[in-house]
């Protein structure tokens, strides 16, 4: 607030000044908050959807440019030289995990921490912790006793339909593909369309949510 000049007295039947936003998705001064992240995955996913990303960006109530700030500011805190631990980070950001559970992959041991996302009320975004506190992977996953989409046909596949288990579970056997950036997978498989044809496709995930599918092979 300005200095009042010394020659006059503040008036104080005024009503109270407005309390600045606790989040910072309207700019860098407040702390980096659950919705500034969900902004996050917006961002990436805006690549390939970017009407859907619209579409929940007003739902949210943000700007555009709220989401371009949302996603520079995490960068910087990827990149921060002296940075929080990625485990931390996320604690930082979305608060204490709403499940903490242990999880065995091959022979190793891990944490699944797991936080609901306002954005997407039947999914959770999880990250999977190593004993040594290093993550080894950060998704969306369908949340614990929400019903999964029915899969059956390449026309099942809609964007934001689902997740990279659901469609290596419905499509087995499924191939991993290589993605173009960190947040991205891919996966390779035989699926039929809706006239019963089979074919070969590919569908492209960003933090784990579907994004598109493409058909890569001729009928089989």
């Amino acid at each position: 607030m300005d200095r009042m000049p010394s020659a006059k007295r503040p008036d104080r039947s005024g009503p109270p000044p407005r309390p600045a936003r606790s989040t910072g998705a309207a700019g860098s001064a407040g702390p980096f908050t659950s919705l500034d992240f969900q902004l996050v995955l917006l961002r990436r996913m805006a690549d390939h959807n970017p009407d859907l990303v619209d579409d929940a960006r007003r739902k949210l109530g943000v700007s555009a440019a709220d989401m371009r700030e949302a996603n520079r500011r995490w960068q910087a805190m990827l990149h921060a030289p002296r940075g929080r631990a990625a485990a931390s980070r996320y604690r930082s950001v979305l608060g204490t995990p709403e499940s903490v559970t242990e999880r065995r992959i091959g022979d190793l041991t891990c944490e699944a921490w797991q936080w609901p996302l306002p954005l997407w009320p039947d999914l959770r975004f999880e990250v999977l912790v190593a004993q040594k506190g290093a993550v080894w992977n950060e998704w969306l996953v369908r949340a614990p006793g929400a019903p999964a989409p029915e899969l059956r046909t390449s026309a099942d596949l809609r964007p934001w339909c689902c997740t990279v288990d659901e469609v290596a579970r419905a499509f087995a056997p499924a191939r991993p593909l290589e993605g173009t950036a960190p947040t991205r997978w891919g996966l390779s498989f035989t699926a039929a369309d809706a006239e019963g044809v089979r074919r070969e496709c590919a569908a492209e995930f960003t933090w784990g949510l579907l994004q598109r599918v493409s058909v890569t092979g001729q009928p089989r």
